[in-house]
């Protein structure tokens, strides 16, 4: 069976996203009308809120309750991930035509061997995609469409993506108190947030280079 989406579906998106797209809605409401009100959230609701879109898709008969068939559940060759040379793995998530024409263009794929929403040609194009990502390592694949918009990536671990060229510019993950984890987010220009004191912070980055 699929694995479960560990808690970020439940917990996280349909519960405390929500709860907070609600509370802050409510204090804008309040501000405006003077009166307060209830913020019923219930993970379930916002769960089911999150699946809205695939809702239409299957009332427009694009969308299949057969695993593995549809656009954005590994059904599409260029919407999926793959195996590499190193048994490591690279995600692709060419949906847009000009993002395909790249994905071909960086496997050295005739553009006119498949058409890109024909069904019938999925399962061709998904073979010959994956015996050529099965030809190079993952890291090597990752270099080969850094600059490009092709929606190739390197499928990192929780550890390797702390120490990712694009995490460590934007600092995306810090270490307090000998944890790594993720830096606050979004980020606002006035009002900066922070972990702690600000002298504690180093991001990863930092750490790394200090190590170094």
């Amino acid at each position: 069976p699929p694995p479960p989406p560990l808690t970020l579906l439940g917990d996280y998106g349909g519960g405390a996203m929500s709860a907070v797209v609600g509370l802050l809605a409510a204090i804008i409401n309040a501000r405006t009308t003077g009166k307060g009100q209830v913020v019923d959230v219930a993970m379930t609701d916002g769960v089911a809120v999150l699946t809205s879109f695939f809702h239409a898709f299957a009332h427009r008969g694009l969308w299949r309750d057969e695993r593995g068939a549809n656009l954005l559940d590994g059904g599409a060759p260029f919407y999926r991930c793959y195996a590499c040379a190193d048994d490591r793995f690279v995600a692709v998530g060419a949906l847009e035509p000009q993002f395909f024409a790249q994905l071909l263009a960086g496997l050295e794929i005739a553009p006119d061997g498949f058409g890109q929403y024909d069904m019938d040609a999925w399962p061709r194009m998904q073979a010959a995609f994956a015996e050529r990502f099965q030809a190079r390592a993952r890291d090597d694949w990752a270099a080969i469409f850094a600059d490009t918009d092709a929606c190739v990536s390197p499928v990192l671990s929780f550890g390797g993506s702390a120490d990712h060229p694009h995490n460590r510019a934007r600092g995306t993950f810090m270490i307090r108190a000998d944890v790594v984890q993720p830096s606050p987010a979004p980020r606002f220009g006035a009002t900066p947030s922070k972990i702690g004191k600000a002298e504690d912070d180093l991001t990863v980055a930092d750490m790394l280079d200090r190590w170094a």
